[in-house]
């Protein structure tokens, strides 16, 4: 079994290609004209992206999903198969609906010769991926060569002159800002980030330039396996408690990606980062601060933030930012440092950071109908929630200033994200909803994970009610959209919170208030 993966032409298959960093990978490697296959129980629109560039997805997770991938592969060659094929998945029209991309990668290695025989495909698992699963022990029996996605989002930043973005929080939107601005600059990045971007049309974008701009996740350790021209971290805090103990554990994971890189860009305003790590370069948005890059006169607007951005002493120009609160601008300083530390003038920068509209479920707002505004966010940790619902308040402050709709209330729709989180962060969550004037609880979602802990979430809306006055439990999906409709009112901001699938019913509630009584 190899012990580095194989970008030579062998075939990948992804367990899982369906979720947002796996589909990612996926995407790059589609685009380097490598054959990928992949299974997922969910159809979406990332999943009919891939297809569309050629991958073959079965719709389930499945053993019998190998045989399928070994029959294709020991076939050979055969006629390229019509454009409307490949948009179909195997396990919809049989072992020939493979794009001529694949063929080509099958029948030919690096040097164009014919190969001699057939390779089983690099296995690509995350975490999420259990060993009793049917699909990975296949991969296991069959001997094909396992990695985990870091492994190869590892050797795909050794490609390149890489910037690595790591922290708790903000990662998906300082990699977003620091992508966008490269593109904007004509520098042509590869992109791999943890969100949705209009910009690049999805969470991947394959460049000819020498950057990659990547999301590195330190939520299961893998942290530690990457390396990079410039790391990045944004901040420090405890917030995956079903891999790490205590906060030393995820310190000591940030340290070792520290030593990894070249050059680290750090968030000072972090204690942690402040206390724990030495960036070589650092920001902050404390204007008394010795940082590097400092922030002064910031104005945080309903619909912005301007600021003042200070190098080393030195002023460099005036920031207008189109998203919302004080977590944002502190991104912004990160994507500043990273930046001029490419070279790049400061006037490119702070053109392609004020036309940045942000990632897909930050704090996006989906629609707005009958005066009732919908707006969808990722956050799911207490301090989050804390961040985003602030950056409600903001956008509160707009609405009074003759625009429309006219918001008065904020009602924020929780769903907590795992048991162990939920556990561990209890009181935090219970005290961190006081900008919201109403609280909507959903229950766990438990991403597969067992409740250890027999905690609901009817005991999070209780604990939350010791601190807020109007808090409202709704059991089920169904329950909540029935509840919305006799909650929600003209001049509410209404946030979706959660990493889970709450946000699957906005577009049903927001279908309601277009059409009343369609439900």
């Amino acid at each position: 079994m190899p012990s580095s993966v194989d970008f030579t032409g062998r075939p990948f298959h992804f367990i899982g290609i369906g979720g947002i960093g796996m589909s990612a990978l996926a995407y790059i490697l589609a685009k380097r004209n490598l054959p990928i296959y992949g299974s997922d129980i969910q159809r979406s629109h990332i999943t009919q992206r891939l297809q569309a560039l050629g991958a073959q997805i079965f719709c389930r997770q499945d053993a019998s999903n190998f045989e399928y991938v070994k029959q294709s592969l020991e076939q050979g060659v055969h006629q390229p198969t019509s454009p409307m094929e490949q948009e179909l998945s195997i396990s919809e029209q049989g072992l020939n609906s493979r794009s001529a991309s694949v063929i080509e990668a099958e029948a030919f290695n690096s040097n164009g010769q014919i190969k001699s025989e057939i390779e089983l495909p690099q296995v690509i698992c995350s975490t999420a991926i259990h060993a009793g699963n049917s699909e990975y022990q296949a991969a296991l029996e069959l001997g094909c060569p396992i990695f985990h996605r870091s492994d190869l989002l590892a050797a795909l930043i050794q490609d390149y002159q890489s910037i690595a973005v790591a922290g708790t929080h903000g990662k998906t939107t300082t990699s977003s800002m620091i992508a966008f601005i490269l593109l904007n600059a004509d520098l042509d990045p590869t992109i791999l980030v943890g969100g949705e971007v209009n910009a690049w049309e999805g969470n991947a974008r394959m460049g000819q330039g020498p950057y990659m701009v990547a999301e590195a996740d330190e939520s299961d350790g893998s942290l530690v396996k990457i390396t990079a021209q410039i790391g990045v971290i944004t901040n420090i805090e405890l917030d995956h408690p079903d891999h790490y103990q205590t906060l030393d554990e995820v310190i000591k994971t940030f340290k070792v990606f520290e030593t990894n890189c070249k050059t680290l860009v750090g968030c000072i305003d972090c204690a942690t980062v402040r206390e724990q790590i030495q960036p070589g370069i650092t920001y902050s948005l404390n204007p008394d601060s010795q940082a590097h890059y400092i922030a002064k006169n910031i104005d945080y607007r309903p619909n912005g933030i301007y600021a003042d951005i200070w190098e080393k002493g030195s002023f460099l120009g005036e920031l207008d930012l189109k998203l919302l609160g004080q977590h944002n601008l502190s991104n912004a300083l990160a994507a500043i440092a990273v930046g001029r530390q490419l070279g790049l003038e400061f006037s490119v920068i702070a053109k392609a950071l004020a036309e940045f509209e942000g990632a897909k479920r930050r704090f996006e707002c989906r629609g707005c109908h009958n005066d009732i505004l919908f707006v969808d966010d990722y956050a799911h940790h207490p301090s989050e929630i804390r961040a985003t619902l602030a950056a409600a308040r903001l956008r509160m402050q707009e609405s009074s200033l003759n625009t429309q709709p006219h918001l008065q209330r904020i009602v924020a729709i929780f769903q907590p994200h795992r048991y162990s989180r939920t556990h561990a962060f209890l009181q935090d969550f219970a005290q961190c909803f006081s900008d919201a004037d109403i609280v909507v609880l959903t229950e766990i979602y438990s991403a597969g994970e067992p409740n250890l802990w027999q905690i609901d979430g009817q005991k999070v809306a209780e604990l939350i009610a010791n601190y807020h006055p109007q808090v409202l439990y709704q059991p089920s999906m169904d329950d909540l959209k029935i509840g919305l409709t006799q909650l929600l009112q003209p001049g509410d901001l209404v946030l979706f919170l959660g990493a889970g699938n709450l946000n699957k019913i906005i577009p049903t509630v927001m279908a309601f208030y277009q059409t009343p009584g369609s439900y």
